[in-house]
């Protein structure tokens, strides 16, 4: 007589199956954008352009899974303008995360060397920051408040987050977490650490960055310097014409008045004569010298000017070379 009960050990194998397909179905259920990135990863194959932007950033493994899982992509005018749209007229943006994917703007412009690793490293915090959980982005958002405090003298920055306020409300903290990332040198501890997740040597894309960014603030500043310049040398100049114009006037008069007086025979002594007409030439020279000095700033306000528009082309020159849009092509014709 047979004995019909399952052994022990095939209950114990059923079991353990169970309990595996069980933990497997429980992983997935709470790892749902680990496993679809893992699959995104593994199915991307980054092309030649993405590989050269990658090979300077020194991403850690953990950050270039995070940059795969989004299949980024370096892409011309057209393609980029359809992805990335811009949220102002007159502020041309770089790149943009939209969609799960990265889209960097392929800049041209050799002086302009490492601006594509930077937005592209930018763009993965962002993918990073939508991965992480609300307790830990409040965490770390704590940290990068009190970084930014410590920036209140950046203007630029300032002025940067104020227009993130006003075309993305409700993304401070996430913009706050890729530009400190990728932008500033010397954070806090806590937030190197942090950073150490994504990028092997954080540095090296701070260093990339100062380097552009500093050809922008180098110009920048020559700008305002020549424009300050500028407006106090012509002020002076419009001044100073201006009494140099009154006084020429009242000395034109004097030597009519003076010369009337000498052909009357006006004057009581040839001291006197002598003594007004050397008064008046004095006074001739000195208008002579005040004319050649307001002609002199004359030519250096407009060397300086010549200077000025030499210096505006070139910064207009670099931000038409970040800017997608001079890139559209026209309209087909009919």
């Amino acid at each position: 007589m047979s004995d019909k009960r399952p052994s022990l050990k095939r209950t114990l194998i059923g079991g353990g199956i169970s309990i595996v397909i069980l933990a497997a179905a429980g992983f997935l259920l709470m790892n749902q954008q680990y496993v679809k990135d893992q699959i995104t990863v593994w199915s991307y194959k980054p092309d030649a352009k993405i590989l050269s932007v990658e090979s300077r950033i020194d991403f850690s493994s953990k950050g270039q899974f995070n940059f795969y899982a989004t299949r980024p992509e370096v892409d011309g005018s057209d393609k980029f303008n359809a992805d990335c749209p811009r949220q102002e007229v007159g502020n041309p943006i770089l790149g943009c995360y939209a969609g799960g994917r990265i889209y960097v703007y392929d800049v041209t412009n050799a002086q302009l060397d490492g601006i594509e690793e930077v937005t592209a490293a930018h763009e993965m915090l962002h993918a990073v920051w939508e991965r992480t959980s609300p307790s830990d982005q409040d965490r770390i958002g704590k940290l990068l408040q009190a970084e930014y405090a410590k920036l209140g003298d950046n203007k630029d920055l300032t002025d940067r987050m104020s227009y993130y306020q006003r075309t993305e409300p409700g993304q401070f903290v996430n913009e706050l977490h890729s530009i400190l990332g990728t932008e500033i040198g010397n954070l806090s501890p806590e937030l190197e650490t942090y950073y150490k997740q994504y990028f092997n040597d954080r540095q090296k894309v701070v260093d990339l960055h100062s380097k552009y960014n500093s050809i922008f603030q180098n110009l920048k500043s020559e700008s305002d310097s020549l424009y300050a310049d500028l407006t106090t040398l012509g002020a002076s100049i419009e001044s100073r014409t201006t009494q140099y114009s009154t006084d020429s006037k009242q000395l034109s008069a004097d030597i009519e008045s003076f010369n009337a007086r000498a052909n009357s025979g006006s004057f009581s002594s040839m001291s006197q004569f002598n003594s007004e007409r050397t008064a008046l030439l004095a006074r001739t020279n000195t208008l002579d010298a005040e004319r050649a000095s307001i002609s002199a700033d004359i030519d250096t306000y407009n060397a300086k000017y010549a200077q000025y528009q030499t210096v505006s082309s070139q910064i207009e020159a670099l931000n038409k070379s970040i800017d997608s849009i001079k890139d559209l092509q026209p309209a087909p014709s009919v």
